[in-house]
Order: structure tokens, then sequence, then C-alpha cells
């Protein structure tokens, strides 16, 4: 066999990682800024006693850090993209990405509600019309980098390109720190009027508690999420039943194995074992599996099963060996 009909028959494991993402130009946005709100934050604090805004410029700084690994995460993955050290590409590292920030996310739900649990037994004093201000300011901020890291992207013919958007979880990871900052900013902002007008200054407190169970619920679904792609959960019922499908079209062929994982940011691989009485080439079976389903790797092997309507006593034909494609 000559080497280049061998060549023709490889291909490389990238997966497209090795372009960069949209969400990695807004991550880099999204840290500049909430990296200057934080440092407004906590010289205000310090400058006028707030503890609430202290404690709010500290919050954010530990989502500056988690932005970060964010887009430490989408440098990682394109710059090892073509590293044939990983066997299907660096496509989990996106998943990598959200599942330590959604670790950090639940860090920061567990801060934010012990801190207010001690607000509650030792209040503090605020100084309310600086700590509004500022926290008005920081709203503001919080609320941008929501819609900058929210934004679809959208193709040139005017739809919406969303199928990747929804399964990257790195970019989803840096959305909730920062749409947990705009909650923690507008709970602080609505106990902080209430305890200046109506002088409830427990309202403080009670507000991080119910930021801190809300942070809570988002991180865990996150950790769910990226956790089921870092240990290779089969991919969605819908997507084993388009596959197993495809694939017993014919009526002949029956899929005996199947495995379908996640191995980049809505991307899969399949490996399926077919086996049928009048066996196909494996790559017939390969041509039936459907292009919508984002299958990027796929591996088909086929077995002849004994035949049932062969006479008693006659010799089985050997099975056929696996045909790897």
């Amino acid at each position: 066999m000559h080497r280049e009909e061998i060549e023709s028959w490889q291909h490389d494991h990238t997966f497209g990682q090795d372009i960069k993402r949209p969400g990695e130009r807004r991550t880099h946005i999204v840290i500049v800024l909430t990296a200057a709100m934080m440092v407004v934050e906590v010289v205000a604090g310090l400058a006028f006693g707030s503890m609430a805004l202290l404690a709010d410029g500290l919050h954010m700084a530990s989502h500056a850090c988690a932005l970060t690994i964010s887009a430490l995460a989408y440098l990682y993955t394109r710059r090892h993209a073509r590293n044939t050290e990983f066997s299907f590409g660096t496509g989990k590292m996106n998943a990598l990405g959200g599942f330590t920030g959604a670790v950090l996310l639940a860090v920061f739900a567990i801060m934010m509600g012990w801190e207010s649990v001690e607000r509650i037994l030792a209040p503090v004093g605020i100084a309310f019309n600086q700590a509004i201000a500022v926290a008005v300011v920081g709203l503001v901020v919080n609320g941008a980098c929501v819609v900058i890291l929210g934004h679809q992207h959208e193709g040139p013919d005017g739809h919406i390109r969303d199928h990747h958007h929804k399964h990257d979880h790195n970019l989803r990871s840096a959305y909730l720190h920062v749409l947990a900052d705009a909650l923690t900013s507008l709970l602080a902002i609505f106990a902080l009027l209430a305890g200046k007008y109506y002088g409830l200054n427990w309202m403080d407190p009670a507000m991080g508690i119910v930021g801190a169970i809300l942070v809570a619920r988002w991180s865990l679904g996150l950790l769910r999420t990226t956790a089921a792609v870092l240990l290779d959960k089969q991919a969605p019922a819908s997507v084993q039943e388009g596959v197993r499908s495809a694939l017993e079209a014919d009526g002949d062929a029956r899929v005996a194995d199947l495995h379908i994982w996640a191995i980049a940011p809505g991307q899969y691989s399949v490996v399926a074992s077919v086996v049928a009485s009048e066996p196909q080439p494996a790559e017939h079976f390969k041509r039936l599996l459907p292009k919508d389903l984002h299958l990027a790797h796929q591996t088909i092997e086929v077995h002849r099963c004994r035949d049932v309507h062969a006479p008693e006593g006659a010799a089985a034909e050997p099975p056929l060996r696996p045909s790897p494609v």
C-alpha cells in the first residue's frame, strides 16, 4: 500500500480548537472592566470606611481571577490544539475551565453567606451615600459585562449561531461570574436603600444570604454540566437515538454497541459496533450518520452475524474482522 493512500485516510484531531473563539475576546474585555471596578470599590471602601464596598471589591477580585482562568483556558486550548499527546485534541480544556470557574463560584457563594451571617451577628456601620453611589456604578459595569458575555454570535446571513455558544462551558462560567457580581450589586443597592430610608440595616446581610443561595445554585448546575463532559458521560438521548436510527436504517443492520461522548464544545465522538447478516463496508454506515448531530470523530466496526436461516449442521461462516474507520 502506498504512503499517499494511507495519508488520505488520516486526519488531525484539532476539531476547530485552533481557531480563536468569539468568547475569548469578550472575556478579555470583561476582565479589564472587572479589574478596574474592583480597584474602585476597594479604594472607595477603604476611603469611606464601608465594609460593604470593600467586601464587594474583594468579591470582584475573586471573579477577576476566575475570568483570568477562563482566558488562560482559551489560550491553552488554541496553542495545544495540534499537540498529538492529546488523543482527541484540547476541546475538553473548555469544560475544565468551566469546572474550575464553577468551583470558584461555589467558594464565592460560601464566603458571601458566611460574611452575611457574621454581619447579622455583629452589625457594622455603613456610609450609605458613598456606598450606594459606588454600588450603582458597579451595577452599571457588571450589567455591561453581562451583555458582552451573553451576546450571541450572528452569522453573515443574519441567523444566530448559538450551537457552540451554548456548549461553551468556559464562556458560561465567565458569564455566571459577572452575573453573580451584577446580582450582588443589585441586592446591595436594595439593602442600602432600605437601611438608609427605613433603618433596616439587617437587610444588607439578609440580601447577602439570598444572593449566596442563588449563586450556589448556578455553581451546582455548571458543575454537573462540566463534570459530565470531563467524565465522558454519554451524549444526550436524542443524539444516541439519531445515530442508532441512522445506522439501522436499511433494516438488516443492528447496533450492538454504541458510545457517544463530547470531545469539544458542541462536538461528539462516536464509536459503534454494527452487526448484519449481509454486512456493508464501514464507510457505508459512516455515510448514513446525520450531519446535524456534529459527530466530529467517527469509528465504525462491522461484524457478520450468524445466518439464522442456514441449514442445521451446516458450517457457520466465520465472522468478519472489525473494520474501524
